[in-house]
């Protein structure tokens, strides 16, 4: 039995017994609820760094969480086998860190970031996008779909805390121009509407003074949401590098003339040296490979006072993460900024991916959001039929939001055609 967890962790959202034949644990069902649901497995199909589907070798949104979630899991084996914190009685379970990991990408809309940032700013008058808020909604509303309804997975406390990787309202985190136009905020926030859901995991409806600033409440993190946190920056840091070089961004040439215009410090140096040398000798992804047992390795736990540390275990430590480790890591991620993400031929596909969210989401506003219900009918009939049971604006955009956040990449674009294209679309054309 794991004394790490009591029946605060345990509570379900909304109150569902297990079978008593199920053998799996509260955890294990909620991974597995994940694991075949058809938001995840849409993920095979969104961009994580290249468009989905161009070359076999690049990774999706789908393989980027498989990755996430098992880098998640060996954190909690390596630090149950090494940290005197912990022993076989009392450990931080594997099983609900991997749901995590699996889960915290569910939310993301088709082309990336810029998808995200399109979404947000088209939402901002009704309580924005975010990713994280949308897996949120995903995972507590939307994962399965009935006619005219849908619903949640009856998440545990413990998993919604996990994936709740930011905890600031939308309307708290909105400022002022000095023209006096409010200036929404472009990230890291939950949806006003999932209050609640914040609610349930403070076990409060005030928030403690200790957290009465949005940038308090988004470091307020369970220690399964720090695993899968840097779980995922050792996945994207490490993995967007191997997937740049196989792309031909990254090169010995590209690398040599970056260094040249940086302010590197000696450690730097030599991992761009190392990084050169492995390049030059073909042996990058194993390199790499061994790279992601190097920052597991540099994890370690230290005790947490605070608010909730008397009511869970999950709040009465933190993960500490070895500096050379955290300074490796922040280097990678500036190497792809520089010679990936902002090369031309990222920026122009995302420019286009923005455009067309942006139509698109335009499209169903124009037709979809009527209290009335005018406009034409250009969504599918089960999206048509969650809309007409919403009685507010916001509400109905938000579903709109849903749907388009929804869509893969290809099948954003098939929309698109199908509305935009003279020469695309057909009648008997499957919707």
């Amino acid at each position: 039995m794991n004394t790490f967890y009591n029946d605060f962790d345990l509570e379900r959202f909304p109150n569902t017994p297990v079978a008593e034949s199920d053998y799996r644990n509260a955890f294990q069902i909620e991974r597995d609820r994940i694991i075949f649901s058809y938001p995840f497995r849409r993920l095979q199909s969104k961009t994580q760094v290249f468009q989905s589907g161009e070359y076999d070798f690049y990774r999706t949104r789908l393989t980027h969480s498989i990755e996430v979630a098992k880098i998640g899991r060996s954190i909690c084996e390596y630090l149950r086998a090494s940290s005197d914190q912990l022993n076989d009685s009392f450990y931080i379970d594997a099983d609900l860190t991997e749901a995590v990991g699996l889960a915290h990408d569910m939310g993301h809309p088709p082309f990336g970031h810029i998808g995200e940032r399109k979404l947000n700013e088209m939402m901002g008058p009704h309580g924005g996008f975010e990713g994280n808020g949308q897996t949120l909604r995903i995972l507590t509303e939307l994962i399965y779909e009935r006619p005219g309804a849908t619903k949640g997975i009856a998440p545990t406390r413990a998993f919604l805390d996990g994936v709740m990787k930011y905890k600031a309202l939308h309307s708290e985190c909105i400022g002022q121009n000095r023209d006096g136009t409010l200036n929404y905020p472009e990230h890291h926030f939950i949806y006003d509407e999932q209050v609640h859901w914040r609610r349930t995991i403070f076990d409060s409806k005030q928030v403690p003074e200790v957290l009465s600033s949005p940038t308090a409440l988004n470091d307020f993190k369970s220690i399964e949401c720090q695993i899968m946190d840097w779980a995922d920056d050792t996945a994207y840091s490490l993995n967007d590098i191997v997937d740049g070089i196989h792309a031909r961004y990254i090169n010995v040439g590209s690398l040599t003339e970056w260094a040249a215009s940086q302010t590197l410090n000696a450690p730097e140096s030599a991992l761009i040296d190392k990084l050169c040398q492995v390049i030059r000798e073909d042996r990058y992804e194993s390199h790499f490979g061994a790279r992601i047992g190097r920052f597991v390795h540099g994890c370690t736990l230290t005790k947490r006072d605070g608010f909730l540390s008397d009511r869970t275990n999950r709040h009465a430590f933190d993960l500490s993460i070895a500096a050379e480790v955290k300074a490796e890591s922040k280097l990678y991620k500036r190497i792809a900024l520089d010679l990936i993400f902002r090369s031309p031929q990222l920026q122009q596909i995302e420019f286009k991916g923005g455009h067309i969210l942006g139509k698109l989401f335009s499209a169903l506003c124009e037709h979809c959001a009527n209290e009335d219900g005018s406009g034409l009918r250009i969504l599918p009939v089960q999206v048509q039929e969650l809309i007409k049971h919403e009685t507010t604006t916001t509400a109905r955009h938000r579903r709109l939001c849903d749907f388009t956040a929804g869509l893969t990449d290809s099948l954003a674009v098939r929309t698109y055609k199908r509305l935009y294209d003279p020469d695309f679309g057909s009648i008997a054309e499957l919707l």
